[in-house]
């Protein structure tokens, strides 16, 4: 049996949970009251778990936090962590994305809004702009999504540090095999409906709502779009339709199993213009066979009728277990890989990341 940690970012701050021997997680007292927390990572890499925070200060701007003691304290670089340089005229809005790299000790990756990636050599402490996709083509042309123009995925490699995918909302999803020198839009095969004939498969303008990988199967991805879900056998060369089967193939996240590559979550919301569970049913679908099927799994879950909607980064899986949290404040965990579903905690702020891991 083993020990677990669960960090929630909600919209009016950090909540963390600890399970002791594989036993039921027990939730702290509230960490930044008030204050949004839209990123957060649990960096285990090193002897002693490292978590980061992206929080929102309000008033006083965004910014990084980090604890090295599971949350008893936090600290902050002496300098504006994560800052674009002057001469891009831009300003940090929001960090959506913080990511260790696997293969990389120290170096950990943060994307922002305005759409950017960044990188830290120094365990996420402070952060440096990788210019090679600022400076991309393709980003006078970008346009934002409904939470604002936003590099919300990082998706590095587990074993080559030159190869790295991110997800940008509404320009799509972008690849580097150089580390960051160069990147090329990688969308080809994802229909965007809503255009016309001839001109729905656009090399770029797509709405990706996240990303996910299997470290034995790096090649292979998985995508939830705004209009599918989709698979890429390539790392992002081609992508195949795998959520026609689906009873909807719109919604955020998109998990995979930590030991099985052909074993993924999705969570179907009714439509766009419904982004409420199908059927007002909350299920977790899961597909054993990398998307050729789908099967869905409740027991555990609210009884219909369910109103709420789940968030992109609200859903992980780990080897603690999957997890996922609610926009009305409740976060469900399944350790028997979504079979059957328990509550973690309720009447908690809007949930907008989860994270686990092993400790």
């Amino acid at each position: 049996m083993t020990d677990a940690l669960l960090a929630i970012g909600t919209r009016k701050g950090l909540f963390l949970a600890r399970s002791t021997g594989g036993g039921p997680f027990e939730v702290e007292p509230i960490q930044f009251a008030t204050i949004g927390v839209p990123s957060v990572a649990i960096d285990v890499r090193g002897g002693t778990p490292r978590i980061l925070a992206g929080i929102e200060y309000g008033h006083f701007g965004p910014s990084v936090m980090y604890s090295d003691d599971l949350g008893v304290s936090w600290q902050e670089a002496s300098r504006p962590p994560v800052a674009f340089p002057d001469k891009t005229g831009a300003t940090l809005v929001r960090v959506w994305q913080i990511q260790p790299s696997p293969v990389e000790p120290g170096v950990v990756w943060a994307g922002a809004e305005p759409a950017a990636l960044f990188r830290s050599e120094d365990g996420g402490v402070t952060y440096t702009l990788v210019e090679g996709l600022w400076e991309h083509p393709h980003r006078e042309r970008w346009q934002p999504g409904g939470g604002g123009l936003c590099l919300h995925t990082i998706v590095p490699h587990p074993s080559d540090p030159r190869i790295m995918g991110v997800a940008v909302s509404a320009a799509g999803f972008y690849r580097t095999t150089d580390g960051g020198l160069s990147w090329e839009a990688a969308n080809r095969g994802i229909r965007v409906p809503f255009l016309p004939e001839g001109q729905q498969f656009p090399e770029f303008g797509q709405c990706v709502h996240k990303v996910g990988l299997h470290p034995s199967r790096p090649d292979r991805l998985y995508l939830q779009h705004h209009f599918g879900v989709y698979r890429s056998d390539d790392f992002g060369g081609d992508w195949t339709d795998v959520g026609s089967s689906l009873p909807s193939d719109f919604g955020f996240p998109v998990a995979v199993h930590p030991a099985r590559p052909d074993t993924v979550y999705v969570l179907p919301l009714q439509a766009d213009l419904d982004r409420t569970p199908v059927g007002h049913h909350l299920r977790v679908y899961r597909s054993d066979d990398g998307g050729g099927s789908w099967r869905p799994f409740g027991r555990g879950l609210p009884e219909p009728p369910v109103y709420v909607g789940v968030l992109r980064d609200a859903m992980t899986a780990s080897e603690a277990g999957v997890f996922f949290g609610t926009r009305d404040g409740e976060v469900y965990g399944s350790r028997d890989d979504g079979e059957s579903w328990s509550l973690v905690v309720r009447h908690l702020p809007d949930v907008l990341t989860v994270r686990a891991a092993v400790l």
